[in-house]
């Protein structure tokens, strides 16, 4: 009998060193992938903006969040919020879509802000996908976030390389992670900015990883359409629109086109980019909005930066290394600051030939390598 007892503690002794072992063998490896994994200290950073971005939420927003109720997963995702008071875009930063600004107001802001009048009607609530489509440079990703800024939401600027992870399994789990945590932030967007580059058209060379994701996405974005109480909205942004999937066409049935500014247009445009800037008496805005035909909203803020940045240039040839020779730097600047001449319309004109010219080489390469792929 003793013999017996003595084996079975041998076995029992055997059987608590394996354990023991297995779990610090186990924990060392655990330990040693964080130490290796490049994304580690990025990861620790994301969860610590996290936290801060949400109890700012938590102390100014509507409803209470416990921070300590959310998972990794939304912690991760929480990093991308945006605070409204931090959006600095306004509608008053948009000039020339005073039409698509009161059309947002209508659809997508007061159905948030008084949601109380549209209780009883589905027809009139909320959309919970709204897509901003157009040629690049137009001003999509600025109204979107004057959107948010307007509505008072909660903002998710949702960066896409975020939901891609080594590990089989974990893009699926953020995925579901943006979803819960708008939930529990709503009223929410979530902005996804060239939306096709995630939810394109699905095809059978899609990876299975990546087809899994969008499955899972979609199925998501259904739950949220099917519940009427939640305050959800996806926002996206493209100027592809053709490349997306059809069923998240179907799923955003809200949809502004953002067009290439027309005369008009332009010509607020400009006004309001220099409205704050020193210029000169000859600058003639309806001559710049006619001239700068077929350029973006993005082109005319670069024509005017470039246009400022000449008087500056302009001032460092003729003045500058010799004005100031003993000053130091901080003092050169300063002086060099308060005696800069303003924007001319002769600055304007030539910033406008040499993006024109920029344009053309570009547009002449473009079509050159088309011929050659064809």
């Amino acid at each position: 009998m003793s013999n017996t007892a003595f084996t079975k503690n041998e076995i029992f002794g055997l059987v608590v060193r394996l354990t023991l072992v297995s779990a610090v063998t186990f924990f060392s490896i655990k330990w040693i992938m964080n130490q290796v994994d490049p994304t580690n200290k990025s990861k620790k950073k994301a969860k610590q903006t996290a936290k801060e971005q949400l109890k700012r939420l938590t102390s100014t927003g509507n409803a209470p969040l416990k921070i300590d109720k959310l998972n990794d997963y939304e912690m991760m995702i929480a990093a991308h919020l945006v605070h409204p008071q931090d959006i600095t875009v306004t509608w008053e930063s948009i000039a020339g879509l005073e039409d698509l600004i009161q059309e947002l107001r209508e659809t997508v802001i007061l159905p948030i802000q008084k949601k109380e009048l549209f209780a009883y009607s589905q027809l009139t609530s909320a959309p919970k996908g709204v897509l901003l489509h157009g040629p690049p440079g137009c001003g999509k990703t600025l109204i979107a976030k004057a959107t948010a800024r307007e509505a008072g939401t909660r903002f998710i600027n949702l960066d896409l390389s975020i939901l891609t992870d080594k590990w089989y399994g974990e893009s699926q789990k953020l995925a579901s992670a943006v979803f819960t945590l708008a939930v529990k932030l709503q009223p929410c967007i979530i902005f996804i900015d060239e939306i096709d580059s995630f939810l394109r058209a699905r095809n059978s060379s899609d990876h299975e990883a990546t087809a899994m994701m969008k499955a899972q996405f979609m199925s998501l974005w259904d739950g949220l359409i099917t519940d009427s109480n939640c305050t959800v909205i996806i926002m996206g942004a493209t100027n592809r629109p053709q490349d997306l999937d059809r069923a998240i066409l179907r799923r955003m049935p809200a949809t502004f086109h953002v067009p290439m500014p027309n005369l008009g247009q332009r010509r607020e445009i400009i006004r309001l980019i220099l409205e704050n800037e020193p210029i000169a008496e000859d600058v003639n805005y309806d001559e710049l909005a006619t001239i700068t035909n077929g350029f973006s909203g993005s082109d005319l803020r670069e024509l005017c930066r470039n246009a400022s940045v000449y008087r500056v240039r302009d001032y460092v040839r003729d003045h500058f290394e010799h004005a100031y020779p003993n000053t130091s730097q901080n003092e050169s600047e300063e002086k060099f600051y308060d005696t800069l001449r303003p924007i001319t319309m002769a600055d304007l004109k030539y910033s406008y030939n040499k993006m024109r010219d920029s344009k053309v080489q570009c547009n002449t390469l473009s079509l050159q390598t088309r011929i050659d792929l064809d």
